[in-house]
């Protein structure tokens, strides 16, 4: 039986989630805002998360430009209840990662710059 692109993508989100025991949720999003894949429990809004993640990525990458910090990289945000973490996947798309307040944060960052390789081959 033949796997899908999004089969292969969900299933590497996943493998991220199972392998980092920080990261709560993981979504693939395009730089215009739509889900790719996603692995995000029930309760949180697939399309809220997508949005945001294309917005926040705008902005960073502008930020970084116009302040002379060369190519964006990454975005983090620290909340009371953990992080949400947006790193780019090849020109394309954005790995969107939430994770425990009490998350390593250079484990988290190392996982997933693996795993947004592996998506950027996929996608």
């Amino acid at each position: 039986m033949m796997t899908t692109r999004n089969e292969l993508l969900v299933a590497r989100l996943r493998d991220l989630q199972s392998s980092s025991p920080d990261v709560e949720a993981s979504a693939i999003i395009s730089v215009d805002g739509l889900t790719i894949a996603s692995a995000l429990p029930a309760h949180v809004e697939e399309d809220r998360v997508a949005a945001m993640s294309a917005a926040m990525l705008s902005l960073g990458e502008r930020i970084a430009t116009e302040l002379g910090r060369g190519t964006l990289d990454q975005v983090y945000i620290r909340g009371g209840s953990g992080y949400v973490v947006l790193m780019s996947v090849g020109a394309d798309a954005v790995l969107t990662v939430l994770a425990h307040e009490q998350a390593k944060l250079g484990l988290l960052f190392l996982d997933m710059r693996r795993a947004a390789e592996d998506l950027s081959n996929i996608l």
